[in-house]
């Protein structure tokens, strides 16, 4: 039983590496993001409202977000443990958090923080929106992501540091050394 947290700018991996180890703990890996999407294309009333704040590459409003995150971990398959990719972003998301997890009486045990090259996100990114097609992937969007993300989300990395729960690892290179350098620290925490 082990509950995740992936952090780290756009293009830093989170999706794909949440996959893989959502499979290798045999958890949910929950991404606001994929969640977010579906809803756009299948023009949700969630995803109406989500597309115009992600069309501008700003954040869906804290509203919206909780009570989607709320009701994800509430589901069974999220009682055994779950990897978040995408949520939390603000203090206002980790504090909401932190009470959704009190309720269920538990908490996080680690908190991921891939870090990358502020350039090759920048090249990763512009090739994921040729590759994708994503409206969220336009060069003047993926700017203003990354600079929400330093004002907003890199904070969090402070907040959960100072719980002991932070470990950094590099986002770059092959998929499956990342994976395995992923895996690595989690096992070193003895948790799983």
């Amino acid at each position: 039983m082990i509950r995740l947290l992936l952090i780290g700018p756009p293009g830093a991996g989170k999706g794909t590496q949440a996959a893989l180890l959502a499979q290798h703990f045999g958890i949910p890996a929950i991404s606001t993001g994929d969640i977010f999407r579906e809803n756009v294309r299948n023009e949700t009333e969630l995803g109406l409202k989500a597309k115009s704040f992600m069309d501008r590459g700003e954040y869906v409003p804290d509203s919206l977000t909780n009570d989607l995150v709320r009701d994800r971990l509430s589901q069974d398959d999220a009682a055994a443990g779950f990897l978040l990719d995408g949520y939390p972003r603000t203090i206002d998301q980790v504090n909401e958090l932190d009470e959704m997890l009190s309720e269920q009486e538990t908490q996080l045990d680690v908190v991921v923080q891939l870090t990358a090259d502020h350039e090759e996100l920048l090249r990763r990114l512009s090739g994921r929106a040729a590759e994708q097609g994503r409206s969220d992937d336009t060069p003047d969007v993926i700017s203003r992501r990354l600079s929400v993300y330093d004002e907003q989300t890199a904070p969090l990395i402070d907040v959960y540091a100072s719980r002991s729960l932070v470990a950094k690892v590099d986002g770059l290179g092959e998929i499956s050394d990342v994976t395995a350098r992923i895996v690595e620290v989690i096992n070193a925490r003895e948790l799983s």
